[in-house]
């Protein structure tokens, strides 16, 4: 077998961890303003319950990935945890994925049996500072809101998240700057019900509860592959990424008889080379890596087995 490198971040990629973990904290906090002041407004339009869902849907993400970000950070391995807690984070993925799949197909089903019930919502008004306003206005304001944290902080998420690979904070990221699109069908929901369009009130909330499961099923796809131990996908997608499709290939061209196998640990690439002894002198794992220096820590390991296949062929290769 050969060495092993260190599994933690290094530290130039500490400090990027630690500027993470503090957005985390105020992605959270602004997501609580969101949550509460939309709370406040709701009323009977199913457009603005789908969208406070989703709203508190976006907790969960940051709070998986801070609860991840910890044990990866300060976990140590032990007798019970013998490989340390790098893959956390893809757990923290696959838990985050669940959850936005799950809840965006119960908000579109209950969202198109509103709509096929033909059920009439109405916005009122309510007396407020000596008038009545119509609480659309407010909804409308409550909507404006919570387009802005999400949009500021997810533009702040994406550079991180790209520079420590982490698919957990690049789907929060992507679901905050993608809250655009429940703004404005947002929007339409409830001046749609002002102009006394009854059906554009569930077909906003179909619209954005689409946008969830869309969300979802997209990052269960690529958390999944991670946990049995599927090739490394790319961020934000379900391709093979590319990085590890390079890996691969440069292990089969320094080792053309053997069979290759990549996989990923939340962050980290682990490759296995089956059928060659490993290399005398041992080599670095950076004399493996066919990527940039600023991207060599992703290779955690790279282990060698002179006996050849342990199972049955593979009948495809990455």
């Amino acid at each position: 077998m050969s060495g092993s490198d260190s599994d933690r971040l290094p530290p130039e990629l500490q400090e990027t961890m630690r500027s993470a973990v503090r957005l985390e904290y105020w992605n959270i906090a602004w997501t609580v303003s969101i949550i509460t002041l939309m709370g406040l407004v709701l009323g009977q339009s199913q457009t603005m319950k789908t969208a406070w869902i989703e709203d508190t849907l976006g907790l969960i993400p940051p709070i998986a990935f801070l609860i991840a970000a910890k044990m990866e950070m300060r976990g140590t391995r032990s007798r019970r945890f013998t490989f340390g807690f790098d893959r956390v984070n893809g757990l923290g993925f696959f838990v985050a994925a669940v959850a936005l799949a799950s809840v965006g197909a119960a908000l579109l089903w209950n969202s198109v049996v509103t709509l096929i019930a033909a059920e009439h919502a109405s916005v009122p008004s309510i007396h407020l500072f000596g008038r009545d306003i119509w609480l659309g206005w407010l909804m409308l304001a409550a909507q404006f809101y919570s387009l802005i944290p999400p949009m500021i902080i997810g533009r702040k998420e994406l550079p991180l998240a790209v520079k420590l690979n982490d698919k957990l904070l690049h789907t929060d990221a992507l679901m905050n700057k993608a809250n655009w699109l429940t703004g404005a069908a947002g929007f339409a929901g409830i001046i749609g019900l002002g102009l006394g369009w009854w059906w554009a009130d569930s077909v906003a909330a179909i619209v954005i509860a689409l946008d969830v499961l869309h969300d979802g099923i997209k990052a269960l796809r690529s958390s999944t592959a991670e946990l049995v131990d599927g090739a490394p996908r790319e961020l934000g997608g379900t391709g093979i990424a590319k990085d590890a499709a390079a890996l691969h290939a440069e292990l089969g061209r320094r080792f053309p008889d053997a069979t290759i196998r990549v996989r990923e640990t939340g962050r980290l690439i682990r490759a296995e080379v089956h059928g060659v002894s490993a290399p005398e002198p041992s080599l670095p794992l950076r004399e493996f890596w066919p990527g940039d220096d600023d991207t060599a820590w992703r290779l955690a390991h790279v282990g060698f087995s002179a006996r050849g296949q342990s199972d049955a062929p593979e009948r495809r290769s990455d």
